[in-house]
Order: C-alpha cells, then structure tokens, then sequence
C-alpha cells in the first residue's frame, strides 16, 4: 500500500507541474496572436490569473467545489485546516489513503485547473480591456463561478448523481472559461480596425507567431498532465490509454484544421493549423479515458474542422476574438462533450442526453454570471481602454514600458 500511495502520488504532483506549465503555454500563445505593443500587459494578466486564481482556491474554491464540510455563512473547516489546528499528518485521511494521494497533491492539482477558466478569458478580451476590471473578473469568476460549476459534478453534485460525464474538463474547465469570453467579447465590443465600415474584415495579424507555436507545444506537453492527471491515479493501463487518446486527438485536430483551411481559404494557414491541435486536445478532454485510438482520432479530426468553422462563424457575428480562444474553448468544449455520448464505452442516447443536460445547464449558468459581473464592471467602472490607449498601446498607458524596448518596429 505504501509503495503504491508514494507511486500514484508523485505520478499526480508530476502531473501538477505538467499543467502548471500550460499557463506559461497560454501566455506565450496569447502574445504571439497579438500586436507587439501589448505584450505586457497580456503577460501582467497571465502572471495575475495564476497567483490571484492559487490563493482564491486555497481560501475558498476547493471547499466550494468539494463541499464535503462546506456550509454557506459557516465557516468552512478548511480554514482550520490552512493553519494546520486539525489536518491529519501529511494530509493523509483514510479517504485519501484509499485514493492513492495525499489532500496537499489534490488541493495543488485542482489548483492549476482552476485559474484555467479565467486564462481562457484573458486570450479572447485581449488588447483593449482595462486591467482593473479584468482583474476583478478573474477574482469572482474564479473564485466563486468556476468552483461552483464544478462542483456539480467532480463535487458529487447534481449532475454527477444524473449521469453527466466530463473526464478532465471539456465542459467543466473550457466551456466554462469560453462561455464568459464570448460574453465578454460581446460587452467589450471589436478591437479598432478589426471589422472595417464596408462590413469587411480586417487583418490585425500577431506580432510573433514563432512564440505563439512554442506556447501550443507546451500547452500539449502541458496536456498530458492535464488529463494524464486526472486518472487519479498512476495506473499503467488508464494513463497510458489516456495519453495516447489525447495525443493521438491532438494530432488530429491540427491536420485537420490545416486541411479545412487549406481547402476553404487555399493558404497554409499556420495559425489554423496550431488552433486545431488545441481543438484536438479540448474535444479529447471530456472522454479521453473512455475513448478507443480510432475514436480519438474521428474526434480530433471534427474538433479541427470546427475551429476552421467556428472561427469564420465568430468573425461573421462580428465577434473580436484575437486569439480564437470561443472556437478552441467553448465549440470544442461542448464538442468534446457531446462526443462521449456518441463515440466510446459510454455511446448510447441516454448518455448523449445527459451531456446536453450538463452542456446547457453550465452553459446557462455561466452565461448568467459572466454578463452579471462584466456588465456590472462596464456600467461602473468601466471595461475598455480609451481610444488613444488602444491605438498606442496597452503597454505603455497601463504599465509604463516596453516589451522588445529597442525593437520599436511594427508597433502598430
């Protein structure tokens, strides 16, 4: 049993890591679909969601979303854990013996999934939301949205009791961040010179799309511990089954999108072909341990038409989303989800009902909380930058410096 415990345990706290690794991905893929002069600002909001998104779960989201002792205007007995009064010895319980890890390992991997949802956000509100109020986003949307969302079903809530299944996060993590950046993206309004009079579109092309293809690699490294982790275990036969699942997706996606792509626009467009690895990899999310390797890749493959799609769909909508964050995260997401009452050991019409229950009732809720807060921030404080400050630059209004300080070319 010890040995086991210590096997399954590193195996997650590896894991952690991997996923802690993705915000770096993020932040570098969000840059490079975007313009040098707010480069900055988009790594501030980066580095903000993870060390804000970390303490919010600490104080009150894991409790809320695993609401074992959790009772509103009570205080949790969390908070007595935190300062160590009651905790047994190396947060070990016999619940968390018998699951193989310690409290500490699971606490710091939810963690990392939690600060996800608002990094999805920053990506598609991108050069020209103020700092403020995106910050008081990410501290409600994060702190309170996500966990609750969440513990509907990996908190043996309702939809767990009903029969909904999200593996490691389709709906729970993706659809929840890409709910709240389409309705922020419909607050904030298009980015200055995106949609031109004429109705036509207008090019704003990132200012490094070399950075932006490191970030998806690590985001796919990044990935095996995201859903590799969420096993729960180091069990050889269901991590391996999901990495491959989840890499065999990813792969998937990504031909897929540059062959769409190709056939739609007849350009080998090197920014649809990284979108649709991430499709890949969020379709795979909600059912990657229960899908076989043929289905992983008929999901990879419908993820990454979806992102070709879904992205021209955004731009017919006249949506501003830089980063194409709505088509990766939220289309993908509600694909994924649907894809594991259609495809693998779960098929069937019962299950695909569940899925819908589970894809509208998050989605409803998120939609609801998302436009609460951003419409409550725009009629108070306000959401977007001045003229002036988006067309010189995010970086220099709001945080007083320069990126690439003797590389001023292109800078708009």
């Amino acid at each position: 049993m010890g040995d086991l415990l210590t096997v399954n345990n590193v195996w997650m706290m590896i894991c952690t890591a991997f996923v802690f690794i993705m915000h770096l991905g993020f932040s570098l893929l969000e840059i490079g679909f975007t313009r040098q002069k707010n480069t900055i600002n988009i790594l501030f909001k980066n580095v903000f969601i993870i060390t804000a998104g970390l303490l919010l779960y600490t104080i009150i989201g894991f409790n809320l979303m695993y609401p074992g002792s959790f009772i509103w205007g009570v205080l949790p007995d969390y908070f007595v854990d935190l300062f160590g009064l009651s905790l047994p010895e190396n947060g070990l319980t016999a619940e968390y013996a018998d699951a193989g890890y310690t409290y500490w390992t699971d606490f710091l991997f939810q963690g990392m999934f939690a600060a996800t949802a608002a990094t999805i956000v920053s990506g598609a509100v991108a050069e020209r939301i103020k700092l403020g109020a995106f910050m008081i986003f990410t501290i409600v949307y994060v702190g309170f949205i996500y966990p609750i969302a969440g513990s509907w079903k990996w908190g043996a809530g309702w939809l767990d009791e009903l029969g909904f299944y999200d593996f490691a996060g389709s709906t729970l993590v993706h659809s929840v961040g890409g709910w709240a950046a389409l309705i922020a993206v419909y607050l904030l309004g298009p980015r200055i010179g995106k949609f031109k009079k004429d109705g036509s579109l207008g090019a704003i092309p990132g200012h490094n799309i070399p950075l932006a293809t490191a970030g998806v690699f690590l985001l796919w490294l990044g990935w095996f511990g995201f859903n590799g982790g969420s096993v729960l275990s180091a069990d050889p036969g269901a991590t391996s089954l999901v990495l491959v699942t989840t890499c065999i997706a990813a792969a998937s996606g990504g031909l897929s999108a540059f062959l769409v792509s190709l056939f739609k626009y007849k350009q080998y467009d090197l920014s649809m072909f990284l979108n649709g690895i991430l499709g890949g990899l969020v379709g795979i999310t909600a059912g990657a341990d229960v899908m076989s390797v043929t289905d992983s890749v008929v999901v990879g493959f419908i993820a990454g038409a979806l992102i070709v799609l879904g992205v021209s769909f955004i731009d017919r909508l006249k949506l501003d989303d830089p980063v194409g964050a709505i088509a990766v995260h939220l289309i993908c997401g509600i694909w994924g989800t649907l894809a594991v009452g259609i495809f693998g050991d779960l098929a069937g019409w019962t299950q695909l009902g569940h899925q819908l229950i589970g894809i509208v009732s998050i989605g409803a809720f998120c939609v609801t909380s998302a436009f609460i807060i951003i419409y409550t921030l725009k009629k108070t404080v306000g959401i977007r930058v001045s003229k002036e400050e988006e067309q010189e630059g995010l970086d220099i209004h709001e945080h007083g410096m320069d990126a690439y300080p003797d590389f001023r070319l292109n800078q708009h």
